[in-house]
């Protein structure tokens, strides 16, 4: 007999534990949100998150598969109609697994599971990122020409200090030119 990879069984043999997964997906998608343990949430996240993904399809063959697992045509339903609809803009991570402590009988480490059905917000690429930031600058720089603007004789006479230290530096520029052509002649 093969060894179960995946850890032990939640409950007894592996049918229960469809079972116990299948209900909870069903409450799942019936109210949204649903407290049971961490390790139930974390087995039950990977079944929840196909489910929904069968339902973003939409087609006939997909309601089937997921009415192979969940009976309950009502919650299929839902499933197909309400939640697919508002996760169609998702690429993935259809649930949030929080923890929320321990029982207080047993001590069981509790959690919350459930749907994330916020709108997605696109996160820039990474080459829009860097253009993003240029774009921003020369939108800042405006507001601090207008500011300049209102120094328009300090703006003049620093431009043309500035010109006629280029002019200067032209100046020995060429002559240092010429010096090296007089030596490459010679």
């Amino acid at each position: 007999m093969p060894k179960p990879t995946k850890g032990p069984r939640l409950g007894g043999g592996p049918a229960h534990e469809r079972l116990l997964l299948a209900n909870l997906a069903a409450a799942l998608y019936t109210h949204k949100s649903i407290k049971t343990t961490e390790t139930k949430a974390k087995r039950l996240r990977p079944l929840a998150e196909r489910l929904i993904t069968f339902a973003k399809r939409g087609d006939l063959h997909a309601r089937r598969r997921v009415l192979s697992v969940i009976g309950d045509k009502e919650v299929v339903h839902t499933l197909f109609t309400e939640i697919a609809p508002l996760v169609a803009e998702r690429d993935g991570g259809y649930t949030r697994i929080t923890k929320v402590g321990n029982r207080k009988g047993d001590n069981a480490p509790m959690a919350v599971i459930e749907l994330v059905l916020e709108p997605v917000t696109k996160k820039p690429s990474s080459s829009k990122a860097a253009a993003a930031p240029a774009a921003a600058a020369p939108a800042e720089e405006p507001a601090a020409e207008e500011t300049v603007v209102d120094e328009t004789p300090a703006v003049d006479e620093s431009a043309e200090a500035g010109a006629e230290s280029q002019d200067e530096g032209a100046a020995a520029e060429a002559a240092a030119e010429d010096a090296v052509s007089d030596d490459a002649k010679a």
